[in-house]
């Protein structure tokens, strides 16, 4: 268990560190463009329609499911079969998904950012409550559904390289998650920038997970 947590420990810090920042750095400016210039609100009003509603809805509770489900699926393979790489596919999403979880809602503690009504109503996709916990830490920006999403995926891709398809599959499920949550409870900037930085915090763990530093 210490073990655990000091590696967790390590790999938040290294999701920080060197050219992992400006994944941050450009989540935080391609935002801005977004807002500015309209974008998220011209998105908003064109994708809210019932269709792409019944299509896109199961996303949200899919990405609250998955997360659970696919490492506990891990672990018990890798128990039965004896598997050291299903085993370490396992701890290493566990890592991923916790680390995506804690620094998206440090991120939306600090930002407050307000999450789409479900009409169109009045164009609020430019408020942002920055302070602490103005707005909560379960809606707003980054979206925690694409955030983990992407941390998993790309941990599973840059673990497995001989197994590409696992990683092209996860990689398609993120992309599932994080475009079905933009278009019923977010905003497009929180699902770009929660793609980005899911992506350095799967970078981060798929490295160390393939260095065997744990």
């Amino acid at each position: 268990m210490k073990e655990f947590f000091s590696t967790l420990l390590r790999n938040i810090i290294g999701c920080f560190k060197g050219q992992m920042i400006l994944w941050h750095v450009s989540a935080i400016i391609l935002t801005f463009i977004l807002v500015t210039s309209g974008f998220d609100w011209f998105y908003f009003r064109s994708t809210r329609t019932p269709v792409l509603h019944s299509w896109m809805f199961p996303a949200a509770p899919i990405g609250g499911l998955v997360p659970i489900i696919l490492p506990l699926v891990l672990l018990a393979i890798g128990r039965i079969t004896r598997s050291a790489k299903a085993s370490l596919a396992g701890r290493a999403v566990v890592h991923a998904e916790l680390i995506g979880a804690l620094v998206a809602a440090a991120y939306k503690a600090i930002t407050g950012r307000a999450h789409p009504s479900h009409g169109v109503g009045a164009d609020i996709s430019h408020v942002f409550r920055f302070g602490f916990l103005r707005g909560g830490v379960f809606w707003g920006w980054p979206s925690s559904h694409t955030t983990i999403a992407f941390a998993m995926a790309i941990t599973i891709f840059t673990l497995l390289p001989k197994q590409r398809w696992l990683g092209y599959l996860a990689i398609t499920y993120a992309l599932y998650i994080g475009i079905g949550v933009s278009m019923t409870i977010h905003w497009f900037s929180d699902f770009a920038a929660g793609a980005m930085i899911g992506t350095a915090i799967g970078t981060v763990v798929g490295r160390s997970f393939s260095r065997g530093q744990v």
